[in-house]
């Protein structure tokens, strides 16, 4: 079964999980700020104990912020993956292949040194059209500027 072609898109590109992103950083700062006026509001705390749920409320926040992180930037250079805790850097020629499967949770880069990588910004969790349109674009945009498909 054939698809259609996609259309490379316009340089630069940013795919993220909008909706994902969205729903993590909007919990993550009700959360916080709930926990923190609880806490200000709780007249039995000492000092330390509010603290410590001041901290526990940052570092809640601070996790979900970091799940928020994941995207994918492509320019005319080349594509910079952002996944959670690691950002790296690949050049067109680098990435041989897009794949996006039933059943994955991202987006896998099939790189010239014979590893995969994730792509944790393109995720068909919430928004699959979307994670299946910006793959598609992704690939489109691998198939005409990588000179490693010459390779295959």
């Amino acid at each position: 079964m054939s698809t259609p072609a996609t259309p490379a898109p316009a340089l630069p590109v940013t795919f993220r999980p909008t909706r994902t992103r969205i729903v993590l950083l909007g919990v993550g700062s009700v959360m916080c700020a709930v926990i923190i006026a609880v806490t200000l509001l709780l007249d039995r705390l000492s000092t330390p104990e509010r603290i410590s749920f001041v901290f526990v409320a940052l570092l809640f926040f601070g996790v979900l912020a970091l799940l928020s992180r994941p995207k994918v930037v492509a320019d005319e250079d080349g594509v910079t993956v952002v996944n959670l805790t690691r950002t790296r850097r690949l050049a067109w020629a680098e990435i041989l292949r897009v794949n996006l499967r039933p059943g994955d949770p991202w987006v896998f880069l099939d790189l010239s040194d014979g590893t995969s990588m994730p792509a944790l910004g393109i995720q068909p969790g919430v928004a699959r059209a979307q994670a299946v349109r910006h793959a598609r674009a992704l690939r489109a945009l691998v198939d005409t500027r990588s000179t490693g498909a010459d390779a295959r």
